[in-house]
């Protein structure tokens, strides 16, 4: 009897009933029916469910509660002490260069009834508005990321617990291991806090921008007040300003981020409807942190620097939270020769809206020897306000961009000795295009070669209308190291029309694009990236960054055949420094180009602006330095030199290349080009010297526009004005019959030189 109840007992367990009265089938095994099947299939159902609610419920759980008491909330204090480093500058022979303090660097750390509730409002809003009730992390928000990332959309799913988690530990790896950490400390930190030291916490550590960390120094920095004082439209752009503080100087950046603060504020009750709409713009303080400390790096380096690493995974709130050395590729000699050159060149001028930029490019490496975008502090109604970087700031580059012209044309397979009409007053398409004075001209059997010493407009003109086509220009000058806005860069090339063929309408280049580009032609075809930074070191002495080094062929996946292209662009560009009454330092080897873009004359203005150009330039290089220099305006401004003359580029852009030149260039050994074969035919003779071009032989003084001087062969506009009242030695396309805007001048060109 024994025995009967362990069966019985040993049969339950088995579900006997799933396997009663089966019959074998032939093979021996029992035959199911639908009922025992259904059976079977749950009881598989319910032990798989059991493993997924241990894998996924069970473990997990146990390994957070783990994590939980394993880790710890770093106090604002501590993260105090980590942020708001001085990043130190070195040139790039290891000397010193300076010390970027940031503004926020002595903060004091607020307490919560320091803080105004609006400004915790603003952020609360605008980075977690489940604030109040969540737990550390939000699981909506958590999906909406994941969702996000899956579809391609914006938007995160951090709480304000976990960037205040993130921001402590300057731990931002896209690692579940980070998160996973990341969770439990958000978790813990509001299970430890009160929610009002918790977004205290998080307003004293947050990156504004201009250099704050936490609300008190942003204040500050931005308003010139103390937290307390903010009122609801400062405290709604400073909490929008908090997702993209290196924006935070973008007008149009720190509006958008205003108005998305305030309308969350509406949203969640912070704020009436009646007070978004009557809410005005809070406008910043003037820029303070561009004033030249003593012992600082120049300013405008120190700008481009933090864009660049920012592309590198360095952003702005890192940059100061490292304890960093930033390893430059700025030339001492070269920066002091940049900064004298382009100070000199200033000096003794009568027109106070003239400014200048001087930017150098090392062809062998990328690397920016020098650069100067004019004065990092201006007076504006008697008041200091940060300068604008007019060496980053994109101009119409007038006929130093017949150089790209040219590159299209090689990359055609057609070369120096080809010939075109190089007379006066040639109609195209009903557009009577110019050149810029006798000098300028030359006969209808003209060669390239010719064409570009003199630059000759109609040359050029013709050669992108009817060979090369606008699109292959912009992309030569793309491949030689122009970085136009749709790929990133600042500078617009436009294809619309045929001014691009003379640098004019609506393409504008930076005067360090046009620096770069040049040093392509300099590297005998081979682009590389232009750079300011060879590697950043972090406070544990640890390489951080560091630069690449790569070059690629840049016209040609034929590398040499991109050299055969960049060395006939040289041979081009070597008499025109002579033509322009330019001299390089002795035992160098210089190729180069001018450039003028002529003002166009509105209502109201003087009768002599009517023969004033707005910009002006010098870009030239020898095998060791690229170097553009920019004189002009702040868009279409009439320039004069005395007695309200004209200015060219061998007036001031010319001398102040070089001067930089025969400074820099000074005790280091002779350089010359490499020689390439000629595209397109046998080597030619030099272009002959004319008894026109010497009819106005003498450098010009910019005091008499009839007299000598690099008239400049102003290129065209996108107009079919076809008026021929115009001076020759003034204009070489039509003036456009309508006025052009600021930014797009109607004529652009060249000067040659006599």
């Amino acid at each position: 009897m024994s025995g009967g109840p362990e069966l019985m007992t040993h049969h339950a367990y088995e579900e006997p009933d799933a396997y009663d009265d089966v019959e074998p089938d032939g093979d021996g095994k029992p035959v199911l029916t639908p009922e025992q099947r259904k059976k079977r299939r749950w009881k598989i159902i319910r032990r798989v469910g059991y493993g997924v609610v241990g894998v996924f419920v069970v473990l997990p759980a146990i390994a957070f509660v783990i994590t939980y008491f394993l880790v710890d909330v770093p106090s604002p204090t501590e993260v105090a002490q980590n942020q708001s480093q001085a990043v130190s500058y070195f040139y790039a022979d290891n000397s010193p260069m300076g010390k970027d303090v940031p503004r926020g660097g002595n903060r004091v750390l607020l307490g919560p009834d320091q803080i105004p509730d609006i400004m915790k409002h603003a952020a609360i809003a605008t980075e977690d508005d489940s604030f109040e009730t969540n737990s550390g992390f939000d699981v909506g928000g958590l999906l909406r990321a994941v969702f996000n990332n899956a579809t391609g959309g914006t938007g995160g799913g951090s709480t304000i617990s976990q960037q205040y988690i993130k921001k402590a530990t300057d731990n931002d790896a896209p690692t579940l291991t980070r998160k996973w950490t990341e969770l439990a400390k958000s978790f813990k930190m509001n299970q430890t806090y009160e929610k009002k030291d918790i977004i205290t916490a998080y307003l004293n550590i947050i990156y504004f921008g201009r250099g704050a960390y936490g609300v008190g120094a942003a204040s500050q920095a931005f308003f010139h007040k103390d937290a307390k004082d903010l009122s609801f439209s400062e405290a709604a752009l400073l909490a929008g300003l908090i997702q993209q503080p290196g924006r935070s100087e973008n007008d149009k950046v720190a509006h958008d981020r205003w108005n998305t603060a305030l309308d969350r504020m509406v949203k969640n009750n912070y704020i009436s409807a009646a007070d978004r709409a009557a809410a005005q713009f809070p406008t910043p303080i003037p820029l303070e942190d561009s004033k030249q400390q003593a012992g600082a790096p120049p300013a405008f380096v120190v700008q481009q620097v933090k864009d660049e690493l920012a592309a590198h995974d360095i952003p702005e709130d890192r940059y100061y939270s490292g304890g960093f050395q930033v390893h430059t590729t700025i030339d001492p000699k070269a920066q002091q020769a940049a900064e004298q050159a382009a100070t000199d060149a200033m000096k003794g001028q009568v027109d106070d809206q003239l400014l200048n930029a001087l930017v150098a490019v090392d062809p062998k490496t990328g690397g920016v020897l020098a650069y100067y975008g004019g004065k990092p502090i201006v007076q504006v109604n008697g008041q200091d306000q940060a300068g604008r970087d007019w060496a980053d700031t994109p101009q119409n580059p007038g006929s130093s961009m017949k150089a790209f012209d040219l590159t299209a044309f090689l990359k055609m397979g057609k070369g120096l000795d080809a010939t075109f009409d190089g007379s006066n007053n040639r109609t195209f398409d009903g557009r009577v295009v110019r050149n810029a004075g006798p000098g300028s001209s030359c006969s209808q059997q003209c060669t390239v070669s010719e064409a570009m010493m003199r630059s000759a407009n109609t040359v050029f003109y013709d050669m992108v209308l009817n060979d090369t086509k606008q699109g292959p220009v912009k992309q030569a000058a793309q491949e030689a190291g122009v970085t136009t806005k749709d790929d990133g860069g600042q500078s617009i090339i436009s294809i619309k029309d045929n001014n691009i063929s003379l640098g004019g309408g609506e393409t504008q280049i930076t005067p360090a694009d046009m620096a770069s580009a040049y040093a392509t032609f300099a590297a005998n075809g081979e682009q590389r990236a232009r750079h300011f930074v060879t590697k950043v070191v972090n406070g544990q002495n640890e390489v951080a960054y560091e630069a690449p080094t790569d070059a690629k062929p840049a016209f040609d996946s034929d590398s040499d055949k991109s050299r055969q292209i960049a060395g006939n662009v040289t041979e081009a560009l070597k008499p025109v420094i002579d033509f322009s009454h330019l001299k390089c330092p002795a035992g160098h080897e210089c190729a180069g180009k001018t450039g003028t873009q002529q003002h166009t004359k509105t209502a109201g203005e003087p009768s002599w602006a009517a023969n004033a150009n707005s910009q002006t330039w010098m870009v030239g290089y020898t095998p060791s330095v690229s170097v553009a220099a920019w004189v002009g305006g702040d868009g279409n401004k009439p320039l004069h030199g005395k007695n309200n003359s004209p200015i060219y580029g061998s007036t001031i852009a010319g001398p102040m290349w070089q001067k930089f030149m025969s400074l820099y260039l000074a005790g280091k050994p002779g350089e010359k080009f490499d020689k390439v074969d000629r595209i397109g035919g046998e080597v030619a003779p030099p272009p002959p010297s004319s008894d026109v071009a010497t009819t106005t032989d003498s450098t010009p003084t910019g005091e008499n526009p009839d007299q000598g001087g690099d008239q400049g062969d102003n290129g065209g506009n996108d107009g079919n004005d076809h008026s021929g009242d115009q001076s020759s030695s003034q204009e070489t396309t039509p003036k456009h019959t309508k006025p052009s805007s600021s930014k797009e001048t109607p004529t652009s060109g060249d000067d040659p030189g006599h």
